[in-house]
Parts: structure tokens; sequence; C-alpha cells
């Protein structure tokens, strides 16, 4: 995945241009604003923090949702589910504090089966889990933690870890996706 958090739509036309059609944001109305514009098939996972205020536009926006962390944000996405109103998101992914870090979001480990099980009842579907891990620290152990829990909640889930610096490392435990961005933009 190519993330394009604050480069301009002149940037992402170029690189659809070229083929690529996976592409990451961090900002629900950055992405509304310049992914508005483009006419190509492109799919966009919203991978920053969703404000429970912003689900109505994420759900329009992105095809994918990869921070859920609450039950809170759950039941807003929910709300507007049963509101019967054709929706671009299909698919989430329940971000895991890997690094139980305090200024991350993410759902703790202790509280991810509730979580998933959570969102599974209200018919979500969940795709696979995501992380960021500390960047101080080395985050092989922290990716091969990744796969120990989700064999533990469900070995089908994908992966969504590693980024410019540590996808390489991230691919060795089976990352499923990488987001990779200042290695693209150089």
């Amino acid at each position: 995945m190519i993330v394009t958090k604050n480069r301009p739509l002149e940037d992402v036309q170029k690189l659809i241009n070229l083929g690529f059609f996976l592409f990451g944001e961090n900002r629900v109305q950055e992405a509304k604003s310049k992914f508005q514009e483009i006419q190509s098939n492109y799919k966009l996972h919203l991978i920053g923090p969703l404000q429970s205020n912003k689900v109505k536009i994420a759900l329009k926006t992105f095809d994918t949702i990869q921070t859920l962390n609450t039950k809170k944000l759950i039941n807003e996405i929910d709300k507007e589910f049963n509101k019967n109103k054709i929706q671009r998101t299909k698919d989430f992914y329940i971000q895991i504090n890997i690094g139980e870090e305090k200024q991350k979001s993410g759902v703790n480990e202790a509280d991810l089966e509730d979580l998933f099980n959570y969102a599974k009842n209200k018919n979500l579907n969940i795709k696979g889990l995501m992380c960021i891990p500390p960047f101080s620290g080395e985050p092989s152990y922290f990716f091969k933690k990744m796969v120990k829990i989700r064999d533990q909640i469900d070995v089908n889930l994908n992966l969504s870890m590693g980024m410019s610096n540590d996808y390489i490392d991230a691919i060795k435990y089976s990352s499923n996706m990488v987001r990779i961005g200042s290695k693209i933009f150089i």
C-alpha cells in the first residue's frame, strides 16, 4: 500500500497512471477532498485514527478502515450501516496497540478478543489486524507477537504491519500488507 498522506492529488494521479491502485490515508477530510477528484479505480484504506463524528464521511470515502479500536466506534459504524445507505467501506481491521504506548491508538491485547467478537456480532467484516510497533526497539519482536495474537483469534485474518522503515522484517513475519510512504516519495 502506498501511503499518500500530505501528498498532492497530482502525485496520486501519477501513481495511478503507473498502475498503482492501493493507497492509505491518515485523515478522513484530506482523503475525501483528494480522492473525490480521481476517476480511476483505486482502493483506499484509512490507516489513521477515526473519530466517531467522522464515521459517516469515512464510510463513504474508504474501502477499508484499518483502525477499529473501540466499541463506541463500532456502534457508530453499525448505526450508519443500519440506515440502509450505500457505503463504500466493506472491510475492517482492528488496530492493536502492540507496544502499549499511551500516545498511540489501538485496543490493548487483553481486550482484543472481546472487541473482535463484538464487531463480528455487529456483522462487520473483520479482515485483519493492524499495528504500528514502537519506533524505539526491535520491530521483529512485535511482528512475531502479532502473528501469535492473530493465530489465537483467527488464523485467516490478514496482518497489516510494517512501514517504510521496517517492512522487510514485517514481511518475514507474514505481513499481508505493508504501508510504504517515505520510500516512494524520495
